[in-house]
């Protein structure tokens, strides 16, 4: 698989911090495994991941107030 803004085929397995606004709160989820671009930079989730971030998120739309930071590794 290759970067989807590039196109380089330079990925290599990382972690990064995922950002997203619910209709409550922002969420900022730290330490989450991707595939980062050496090129670029860009930054692809696999789809496990993203399942398991759905899933986060669902559970802190629930809990939250307006910012809610949290680890990957210790949610997932």
């Amino acid at each position: 698989m290759g970067c989807l803004l590039c196109k380089s085929e330079a990925l290599v397995e990382s972690k990064s911090t995922y950002f997203a606004q619910t209709k409550d709160c922002y969420v900022i989820i730290e330490n989450v495994p991707c595939m980062k671009c050496e090129q670029c930079g860009e930054v692809v989730y696999s789809l496990s991941v993203m399942q398991k971030i759905e899933t986060i998120l669902d559970k802190i739309q629930n809990i939250a107030s307006k910012i809610f930071i949290m680890d990957y590794s210790k949610a997932a």
